[in-house]
C-alpha cells in the first residue's frame, strides 16, 4: 500500500493528467452529442489545472521509486523522440470498414489532401458501416481528442457527426480509434453524392487536421 506522501503526490499527478488520462472515461457518456452541444460546454465555468509537459510530469520527484513506477504506469518510460517539426499530433489515414462491402475504402491523409476532393468514395444505401481513425501523438499529451464532420448535399447541410476520439500520451507507434456503428442513408431521395468536410481537433480548439471528401450513396455496391 502507498504511504501517506506517496497518495499525496499521486493526487498531484492525478490533478495534472485529469484532461488526459482520465478524461476518456469523464466523456464517455457524450460521444454522440451534437458539435453545437460539445461546443456549449466549453462555456461551463471549470478552471483546468496549469497545464505541465510531459517531460515536466517525468522528472518531479525522481529519487521516489514508488512513484516513479506510478508514473510509468501512466506515462511510459521515458521520453520519446518524436517528429519535432510537425504537429504533436499527426493524423495519418482514414478507413471505412463495412461487412457488405468488396472492400475496405482508406483514405491517405499524409500526402495530399486536395486530390481526395477530386476522388469519390462509394457506399451502398442502408449500410452499415464504421470509421477508423489512424493517428500518432508525438511529443507531449494531448487532451480531448475528438473527430468531427459536417455532410452537406448540393451546398446545403444534411448532417454532422462529432466523435470523443479521448486523450494520449505521446509513443512511438499509431493509436487507432473506431466510430460508433452507423448507417448510411436509404431510399430513392438519399441516393446522391454528399461532401464531406472532417476535422480532428483537442479540447484546445487546436486544428490538428481537415479535409474534404466525397460520398456516394448507391443503390447497390456494384453501380
Amino acid at each position: 500500500m502507498l504511504g501517506v506522501d506517496v497518495c499525496e503526490f499521486g493526487g498531484q499527478v492525478l490533478e495534472l493528467l485529469w484532461l488526459t488520462m482520465c478524461y476518456r472515461g469523464l466523456v464517455a457518456d457524450k460521444k454522440d452529442l451534437a458539435i453545437e452541444e460539445v461546443e456549449d460546454e466549453r462555456n461551463l465555468n471549470y478552471n483546468p489545472p496549469a497545464q505541465k509537459t510531459l517531460q515536466e510530469i517525468q522528472d518531479l520527484d525522481k529519487d521516489d521509486e514508488s512513484l516513479v513506477k506510478y508514473k510509468q504506469t501512466l506515462l511510459g518510460m521515458g521520453p520519446l523522440a518524436g517528429d519535432a517539426s510537425g504537429p504533436n499530433v499527426c493524423v495519418t489515414r482514414m478507413t471505412l470498414l463495412c461487412d457488405q462491402a468488396p472492400g475496405p475504402i482508406t483514405m491517405d491523409l499524409t500526402g495530399d489532401l486536395n486530390s481526395l476532393k477530386e476522388k469519390n468514395f462509394s457506399v451502398q444505401e442502408g449500410a452499415r458501416y464504421r470509421l477508423k481513425i489512424h493517428f500518432k501523438v508525438n511529443r507531449e499529451i494531448v487532451a480531448g481528442l475528438r473527430y468531427h464532420h459536417v455532410t452537406s448535399r448540393k451546398g446545403v447541410k444534411v448532417d454532422k457527426v462529432s466523435y470523443m476520439v479521448g486523450s494520449y500520451g505521446p509513443k512511438p507507434g499509431e493509436y487507432e480509434y473506431l466510430t460508433p456503428a452507423d448507417e448510411a442513408p436509404k431510399g430513392l431521395m438519399s441516393r446522391g453524392h454528399y461532401q464531406i468536410k472532417s476535422y480532428f481537433i483537442d479540447d484546445d480548439k487546436n486544428v490538428f487536421l481537415s479535409w474534404e471528401w466525397n460520398l456516394d450513396i448507391l443503390k447497390d455496391w456494384n453501380e
